[in-house]
């Protein structure tokens, strides 16, 4: 089976869904940040293994303890997912942090504060073209 067929894809789409789900509404470890979404999950061709990378708003040891927290809680998770999905197999969930969010948020702050300092610059230049006018 080749890894992008329609299949498959419709599967990753239904195993981040209800992962997300699960995630947000079922689980009460309070290692795990209430701020956890799931990015993206690859469901393996053969439906035996799952990756799906978590990404944690917080500081490294918040997503740490989400991390540890998700991997102690696996097999609960996988049974959930056995019951809302049926798949042939329910695929062992191997959790990867991922950065994307963080990284798209402190990117955001740097391009704010770009902006931020360019338009002050703007204003004091607009004031000494005016001061040199007159």
């Amino acid at each position: 089976m080749r890894k992008n067929n329609v299949k498959n894809t419709r599967i990753n789409g239904e195993v981040h869904r209800v992962l997300a789900e699960v995630i947000r509404s079922e689980i009460k470890d309070p290692r795990i940040n209430p701020m956890t979404s799931v990015v993206s999950v690859e469901v393996a061709p053969d439906l035996k293994t799952c990756k799906a990378w978590i990404s944690v708003l917080g500081n490294e040891d918040s997503q740490k303890a989400t991390i540890e927290g998700l991997k102690s809680a696996e097999g609960y998770i996988r049974s959930l997912l056995a019951k809302k999905i049926n798949l042939r197999n329910t695929p062992e969930i191997r959790f990867i942090p991922d950065q994307s969010i963080a990284y798209g948020v402190s990117m955001t702050k740097k391009i704010d504060e770009i902006n931020r300092a360019d338009d002050a610059r703007h204003v004091e230049d607009s004031q000494n073209d005016e001061g040199i006018n007159e």
